[in-house]
């Protein structure tokens, strides 16, 4: 057989590559596209990069690895093709073989294998919780955050709060509805694990008793969507194993809900994973099906709903959470401009680049900003790291103000 740039395992498929016809439909939603004007940065030229892989002779040089790689994985131009084309499914194939054949330099490849060793492991960042904290107290970010970007990405950590875990088991308050698992995932539950929290409280107050192991420690939804597929694999198993047993498996992160979805195009020979995917849900999903039970109390606000790509484009959630907000006694809901276009932190993307996402940062902030909004409501923790870089407004999981209206306290 002849030799091309992509190998045996997984390539894209010609059948869906030739379902696209260039109509550019999907340009305007592009976030890369919108930052770089160039054609190669957009869906429908990635795709016909992913044609011209096929070739006899063709290999992934550096301008496709560049150019693929500076694709958020966002799902945009999923939700606006006409044609119904899969690129979801076609850049999830093709990073795995970026990953083994691309031309990347030994410093991309450093930080890519740091992200990960740090990122999906809770226990180191919790061993960071204190550094964090401290640069906090003495107001680094503030001091040199225009020097070392990065800074601005820091999340804001209380020690504390960042140790503090879930109870295993949470009884239903009041006549029990059923029991569901819960997925604490990881940078979530270090960084937000008073989202997680008013989570299970929520869930209890809805008459759930909910169930929430300590492993496994990450779903492996950073390294599935960057293409690194054997750790993804090896995570995505202990998951699945991990939840054995349990009808309904919840997850309140957009991204990890994304990758368990899809735990059955990672094994499409394993029906095991594919069971399994069809049991996950987002939370906010879940409770919109089952109705409410517990009482709203007010919550005088004039809130921002942000769409993570993840939930949006990827799961198609986007009525449930603002059903769920709207539900919320004198909370008041308006929408932003420019709803599909990503915030650019997209898995490890504004760690990988930087200046784009910085870019895309600053006109997500802005059209937030100018709804007038008091609080801004994002279901995904990378969003709410990334819209806090460059916007002073309050952000809030949707399940913590939901949290907050049931108990009668304000954020």
């Amino acid at each position: 057989m002849a030799a091309t740039a992509w190998d045996d395992t997984r390539p894209p498929e010609l059948d869906l590559i030739r379902d696209c016809v260039h109509c550019g439909f999907c340009l305007p939603t592009c976030p890369s596209y919108a930052v770089y004007d160039d054609e190669a940065d957009s869906p429908r030229g990635r795709i016909l990069l992913m044609r011209i892989g096929h070739e006899e002779g063709t290999e992934v040089s550096s301008e496709m690895t560049e150019h693929l790689d500076r694709c958020l994985g966002c799902m945009a131009c999923v939700t606006a093709c006409p044609s119904g084309v899969q690129y979801d499914r076609l850049i999830e194939r093709t990073r795995p073989q970026v990953e083994r054949h691309g031309d990347r330099t030994w410093r991309e490849r450093l930080l890519r294998g740091a992200i990960f060793a740090l990122f999906t492991h809770p226990a180191r960042l919790r061993a960071l919780a204190p550094l964090m904290a401290v640069q906090e107290r003495l107001r680094v970010r503030e001091r040199f955050g225009d020097r070392l970007p990065f800074l601005k990405l820091a999340p804001r950590v209380r020690a504390r709060a960042a140790i503090r875990q879930l109870p295993v088991i949470t009884p239903a308050v009041g006549e029990k509805r059923g029991t569901v698992a819960f997925m604490q995932g990881c940078v979530q539950r270090v960084f937000f694990g008073d989202v997680n929290a008013a989570t299970v409280r929520v869930l209890a107050e809805e008459g759930f008793e909910v169930h929430s192991p300590r492993q496994p420690r990450c779903c492996g939804a950073l390294q599935f969507h960057s293409g690194v597929e054997d750790p993804a694999r090896k995570l995505a198993e202990a998951t699945v194993e991990a939840y054995e047993g349990y009808d309904v498996v919840l997850t309140n992160v957009a991204g990890c809900g994304s990758a368990m979805k899809d735990y059955g195009h990672l094994f499409e020979d394993d029906p095991r994973m594919t069971a399994f995917s069809a049991k996950v849900r987002d939370v906010h999903e879940f409770l919109a099906e089952q109705g409410p039970r517990a009482t709203r109390h007010p919550l005088p606000l004039k809130l921002a709903y942000h769409d993570a790509c993840h939930l949006g484009h990827a799961q198609g959630v986007r009525a449930q959470p603002r059903e769920l907000l709207r539900g919320i006694p004198e909370l008041e809901l308006v929408e932003p401009a420019e709803w599909e276009l990503c915030c650019g932190s997209a898995g490890i993307y504004n760690l990988t680049h930087p200046d784009a996402a910085a870019q895309l940062g600053a006109r997500k902030a802005e059209n937030l900003r100018a709804t007038g909004a008091e609080a801004i409501a994002a279901a995904n923790p990378g969003c709410s790291i990334q819209i806090a870089a460059y916007l002073s407004t309050p952000i809030h999981h949707p399940m913590s103000l939901l949290d907050h209206s049931i108990r009668g306290s304000r954020p």
